[in-house]
């Protein structure tokens, strides 16, 4: 994969499993790539994903928005609602340490926030993730382990985000809408 239709530009080789494969960027808007098979296997192939629009990198817009929520006097001018529908989108998308980030982020804004300015709601999807964790670690108890960081991190935001809620005094609404129907069967049979 490169910038260039030459592919001397910005390129990036990868051969083997997905294990080897390394997230990347490219400036500009085109990516040329091409895939070559030594015929040794009939798998189909590589799958790749592309994403397109990132004005700069990630790093440099988590550092920026975690120094803006940490300002006592900027919070009050900052957009909660709209940062915070787009850092749960990113946190929904991320993976490693870039989800962690997302989701310190989140758990920024649900303490910076005085009114109802962010849906919480829209935590269902990270919801649906933790509960499996959950459900997973539930299963492995013969395993003593170590919580991993995303399940601690997990913890911690719903953990804060369930105080906030019952102070906002919405508690009830807020967990009918992270669950599903079946959970809520599942638990009410319990």
């Amino acid at each position: 994969m490169a910038s260039s239709s030459d592919f001397q530009q910005d390129r990036h080789s990868f051969s083997g499993s997905p294990q080897k494969w390394n997230d990347f960027e490219l400036p500009g808007d085109t990516l040329y790539y091409r895939f070559t098979s030594d015929m040794s296997n009939t798998e189909w192939g590589y799958k790749f994903t592309v994403t397109a629009g990132h004005l700069g990198r990630f790093q440099t817009g988590f550092e920026i928005l975690k120094q803006m929520l940490s300002e006592d006097r900027v919070v009050p001018h900052l957009p909660l609602g709209r940062i915070w529908e787009w850092q749960v989108g990113v946190a929904c998308r991320q993976t490693g340490h870039q989800r962690l980030k997302a989701i310190h982020l989140l758990l920024k804004v649900v303490q910076c926030s005085t009114q109802r300015d962010c849906d919480l709601t829209l935590l269902k999807p990270l919801w649906q993730l933790f509960t499996h964790m959950e459900n997973n670690l539930c299963q492995d108890m013969a395993k003593p382990g170590i919580l991993l960081p995303l399940h601690r991190a997990l913890a911690e935001l719903f953990f804060v985000t369930e105080n906030r809620v019952a102070e906002l005094g919405t508690l009830q609404e807020y967990l009918l809408a992270l669950n599903t129907e079946d959970h809520l069967h599942r638990c009410t049979a319990q």
